[in-house]
């Protein structure tokens, strides 16, 4: 099979403004036909508003959350201390940094989301591969996300309402009234999205110094408990600093990795909307590794105390602020966790799959109704059997997530930056025929080096408790590497097929 391409480069429609941002040159045409819609068209410029502190907030937002915290406790409670701990997810937040700053670059410049962005390295049909693998991931994160806020629900309203609530009949497990909580958190969710981007990013700025506060306040009352900080960093390692702490250091790291290799995808979803390359990069690099590596700090003082005060390790945080017998305390700890659940709910995982399930049929899907399906899907993954067991969460879960998306990172990273040098023709995104067009829309190299990518990430990987063994054992030795050997496999299976068709030809105006 040939590639179809057309045998002229049209006329660009697209101005460069001297700040190196691009758009669609003014009195040009919008694109428009089966691959445009007013969701995944570039934002033009003069809305592109987001700043340095708008994208720190936002990743405060995000990073100050639940599930962020059940990563660092999560470690405590298979057997690191908390030096171990912070330093295994300091490490994995730098490392993601990169990936993450790289890809983000396009959104700014170009004004486009994620699933567009695809289209240049997938084809703009093959993007709906990454696209959808990455929309059903966030699917996973919102069911996982939406059933914590759910839990918080339940025990705040069992603390005010009683026995009556807490102890309601059992239905699959889990009472009722569980149930019930799950699916308001639900709802309230759904009506957040509808009202659309604006309003997202002036919650993330309000709900980010809250949830901190949260934080801190939940450290000082563990503290209080223990009777100083001390005991809570005086829990030992159960591993030492041997062989048994590096077995267990290598799947961690990925897995920390991967918690946040979903966003290095689909970083060009906010970047978008970003003042300047500055903006984006000063507003990532200072709200991620930071903030990501102080709430991990957090999280394993806390858990470590929890060990000291009542003989077990608590890794969740909704079951330890139920503990308390003050209810003043109760209801800010638990509205800080729904705060903190939904901040990082909505940015991370209901924002992507919108975009990415409308890139599936332009014309029919809107953003709206991308995140409804969002919402419905991530109820079918059936959350509470994920989240029930750190050590499936965070290595079986987190570990194939990073080693999937590695591989999408790997391609998406050498097409723009390796092939392109960073250039593409806004217009051609979205045109059938164009440069991006390939072989009936699919670019079948990034299809086999995301095929090569994911067997060798994820394909000796153990998938307990989901399935039993290992789909391919002889990869075993690769398994706790998977982010790295997709991203790095997926990266040099790419290049050397494009590099045999030869090097595209971009053009800027």
């Amino acid at each position: 099979m040939t590639d179809t391409a057309p045998t002229a480069i049209p006329p660009t429609s697209q101005v460069t403004l001297a700040d190196g941002r691009v758009e669609i040159a003014p009195g040009s045409p919008q694109p428009s036909g089966p691959y445009a819609n007013e969701d995944l068209l570039p934002v033009p410029v003069e809305k592109r508003t987001w700043t340095t502190y708008n994208f720190s907030a936002l990743w405060v937002g995000m990073a100050h959350n639940t599930a962020s915290w059940t990563l660092a406790s999560g470690l405590i409670a298979v057997g690191m201390d908390w030096k171990q701990a912070v330093f295994t997810i300091a490490l994995a937040n730098v490392i993601v940094l990169i990936p993450m700053l790289l890809t983000g670059h396009a959104g700014p410049k170009y004004g486009i989301p994620f699933p567009v962005f695809a289209r240049a390295s997938f084809g703009i049909r093959g993007a709906n591969l990454p696209a959808v693998v990455r929309a059903l991931v966030a699917c996973g994160w919102f069911g996982i996300q939406t059933w914590i806020g759910g839990e918080a629900i339940y025990f705040l309203a069992g603390k005010l309402i009683g026995n009556g609530w807490s102890d309601a009949g059992k239905v699959g497990g889990y009472p009722w009234t569980m149930w019930l909580s799950f699916a308001i958190f639900w709802a309230i969710q759904v009506a957040i999205i509808y009202r659309g981007m604006e309003t997202i990013r002036r919650f993330e700025n309000w709900a980010a110094p809250f949830v901190l506060v949260g934080a801190v306040v939940m450290l000082i009352w563990m503290s209080n408990k223990a009777g100083g900080f001390g005991p809570l960093l005086d829990q030992p390692s159960k591993l030492g600093w041997g062989g048994d702490f590096w077995k267990l250091f290598w799947p961690s790291l990925m897995g920390m990795i991967g918690f946040w290799s979903t966003l290095s995808l689909n970083i060009p979803d906010f970047t978008r909307y970003g003042k300047s390359q500055k903006a984006q990069t000063w507003g990532q690099a200072l709200g991620l590794p930071t903030t990501m590596t102080l709430f991990a700090l957090l999280s394993v003082m806390v858990t470590s105390g929890s060990q000291a005060v009542y003989g077990e390790t608590i890794w969740d945080p909704v079951q330890l602020a139920a503990k308390t017998d003050n209810v003043v305390g109760l209801l800010f700890a638990l509205v800080t966790v729904l705060v903190a659940t939904l901040s990082v709910n909505i940015a991370a995982n209901l924002v992507s799959p919108a975009f990415d399930f409308s890139n599936i049929a332009p014309r029919k899907i809107s953003f709206r109704t991308g995140a409804l399906a969002t919402c419905v899907l991530g109820v079918l993954i059936f959350p509470w059997k994920l989240y029930s067991d750190p050590q499936g969460y965070i290595f079986t879960w987190l570990g194939l997530v990073g080693g999937l998306l590695g591989t999408v990172a790997g391609i998406l990273i050498a097409d723009y930056w390796i092939l392109r040098r960073g250039k593409l023709d806004l217009t051609d995104l979205y045109r059938t025929g164009g440069r991006y067009w390939y072989d009936g829309g699919w670019n079948w190299r990034a299809v086999v080096a995301f095929a090569a990518g994911g067997v060798l990430a994820v394909g000796g990987a153990s998938f307990e408790p989901l399935i039993d063994g290992r789909p391919v054992p002889a990869l075993e030795s690769l398994a706790d590497y998977g982010w790295a050997v997709g991203l790095g496999t997926s990266m040099a299976v790419y290049l050397a097929l494009m590099l045999l068709r030869g090097r595209p030809a971009e053009r800027e105006a």
